[in-house]
């Protein structure tokens, strides 16, 4: 960063790039300063640093911003820090507590804006690492854990019931199939962009569902978009979406959820009010947790006195009394060892696996891979489906009775049901000369799913009936090249900023019109059209045992998009939803 190094004017010389130079400097001056707070740590902990029997005439004024969940606790342990005298070096304790959204302040610690506190304690580490890779970022070092709690789903009594609590267990991928599907319980949680239970839920879900390969991510896909339309900003707010009376059916909102994904600290916190009282599943494949890492802010600004006064008071939060206060506010130890009465209290009962150890923290990889699923599916896409209308999409599909043109059809028309108001979809066909020379037409211009025109009816209703007229042309081949770059190039003209761009491209052969365009001159203005800063991958589809995969695939390279071959049109919604999480990773790696 250099910001906290001398200028060469000061110095007077230069001996390296001043921002290598000035990187480096902070980087020795934060391990120094966080080696000093560790040894100062180990030092109160042993009585090395004499802390008194009274308080000195000034006190320390030490600032910490904590998660909301965490604040009341850490509030408490400040009272008694005041009320019990603690000091350091001979000073007492004056700290204040301040409730701030962990996502938040990493976001402004990331943008490099001065904090007005000396110590954070974010909800997890994931939002300290989050920040630390920030170039110009405020440095922040992690000191250790204070606290853990397991992430959980709790859900109604009634609901809880219906799903076999506490006796029936279930993997993550199971209890989201069970809260996202029909009349079942529906499940709500924190935006997985801004909270950290809420990723890492998903992040187990995505993970428990691998091994149903892309039928498994399909459907974790398909999820996201569901769970999208029932989140809310923060894990503060998301309480406040369950259902009341314990029943839909008895007079409660069928907008609210019955199902949540919430900490066991959360459900503690909201059983111990009284009134209607949680139950919590704890997936069998296991729980991550929340670790709540004390963590020192900017550490090469602190005095020594508030350095010894962060680390004294987070070695008071390791003390008796300080576990005492997290345990009477929900919380575990942070080695997330259980404490039955909390647990039972916030809604556990074996055989629920609520006593097993916390899950291994995911990789930066997988929460990576996450961040880019939920951000492709929650974001609205603009997309631009291209369909081969050729004759030879009325061979029959094996075993099916049906044509490979029918199955395309009900394969497209179940992915458009997974997509809201907000996404805008357009549809073409082609085969060779539907308007005169052209080989292909656009039945339905991209639109937005929930605009209304033609007398009321929604951009979804005229795409459902423009699939569901979909036919082969009899006698047509397929104008594969032109149809590729007409569709492209309007795509790009329409790039929406706000929205995740793509071209979906189905086709069950390779290019039959001579009069087009070559394959090598395609192939270079693809690449001339793409552009990095404004991604618009193509998602080439090859349709049955006649389409040419290689040939597709090189379409879609070219624009930074991928290739596909599926034997049945079925597999055709599978695909769409992995390849367009697959280009959301690309685009948010």
């Amino acid at each position: 960063m250099g910001r906290h190094s001398l200028t060469d004017e000061e110095t007077g010389a230069r001996t390296g790039p001043p921002r290598a130079r000035g990187r480096r400097t902070v980087v020795i001056a934060t391990t120094l300063v966080v080696a000093v707070l560790a040894g100062a740590a180990l030092a109160v902990r042993g009585g090395l640093i004499p802390l008194g029997d009274s308080c000195a005439k000034d006190a320390v004024d030490l600032k910490v911003a904590a998660s909301p969940d965490i604040a009341p606790a850490l509030r408490e342990a400040a009272d008694y820090a005041r009320d019990h005298a603690i000091t350091s070096d001979g000073n007492c304790l004056d700290v204040e507590i301040s409730a701030r959204d962990s996502s938040k302040v990493t976001a402004s610690l990331r943008e490099g804006r001065r904090p007005d506190f000396q110590a954070w304690v974010p909800d997890s580490g994931i939002w300290v690492d989050q920040q630390s890779d920030a170039p110009a970022g405020v440095r922040a070092s992690a000191t250790g854990a204070i606290a853990s709690t397991p992430v959980a789903l709790g859900m109604t009594k009634k609901a809880a019931a219906s799903l076999g609590w506490p006796k029936k267990t279930y993997t993550w991928a199971q209890l989201a199939a069970a809260g996202l599907s029909g009349d079942r319980p529906r499940l709500g949680s924190a935006d997985p962009a801004r909270s950290a239970a809420g990723l890492l839920a998903l992040t187990k879900v995505t993970q428990s569902a691998a091994g149903s390969g892309a039928q498994g991510s399909a459907q974790v896909a398909a999820a996201a978009k569901i769970l999208a339309h029932r989140t809310v900003d923060s894990d503060s707010q998301v309480l406040d979406t369950l259902a009341r009376n314990d029943s839909r059916a008895e007079g409660g909102n069928p907008e609210r959820n019955d199902a949540l994904v919430l900490t066991e600290q959360a459900a503690y916190a909201y059983n111990s009010e009284g009134g209607s009282t949680l139950d919590l599943f704890y997936p069998k494949d296991g729980s991550p947790a929340l670790d709540y890492p004390y963590t020192i802010v900017d550490s090469t600004k602190l005095s020594t006195k508030h350095s010894r006064a962060a680390v004294r008071f987070m070695t008071l939060m390791g003390e008796e009394a300080g576990r005492e206060i997290l345990r009477k506010h929900g919380f575990r130890p942070q080695d997330g060892g259980v404490d039955r009465p909390v647990a039972q209290a916030a809604g556990a009962r074996g055989p629920q696996p609520y006593t097993s150890p916390p899950d291994e923290a995911p990789s930066v990889k997988a929460l990576q891979e996450t961040r880019g699923l939920w951000t492709i599916t929650v974001q609205s896409a603009r997309l631009t489906v291209v369909v081969d209308a050729s004759a030879s999409m009325a061979e029959p599909v094996p075993d099916t009775g049906r044509t490979r043109m029918e199955v395309t059809k009900s394969s497209l028309l179940q992915a458009l049901a997974q997509f809201t108001p907000q996404d805008d979809i357009g549809l073409w066909e082609f085969a060779t000369r539907l308007e005169g020379d052209r080989d292909y037409e656009e039945l339905v211009p991209t639109d937005r799913l929930g605009s209304r025109k033609d007398g009321g009816k929604t951009q979804r209703d005229r795409l459902t009936a423009a699939f569901g007229a979909l036919q082969p042309v009899p006698g047509g081949a397929t104008g594969l090249y032109d149809t590729t770059l007409a569709a492209y190039e309007k795509a790009r003209a329409n790039w929406d900023k706000d929205k995740f761009n793509a071209v979906v491209l189905l086709t069950d052969g390779a290019n039959e019109d001579p009069g087009s365009i070559s394959r090598k001159k395609l192939i270079a203005k693809l690449t001339s059209l793409a552009d990095p800063a404004h991604p618009l991958p193509m998602v080439a589809i090859a349709v049955g045992p006649d389409a040419d995969l290689e040939e597709v695939s090189a379409l879609a390279r070219a624009t930074g998009g991928s290739g596909h071959q599926v034997d049945d049109p079925a597999q055709i919604n599978e695909v769409i939803n992995n390849a367009i999480v697959e280009a959301g990773n690309q685009q948010n790696g």
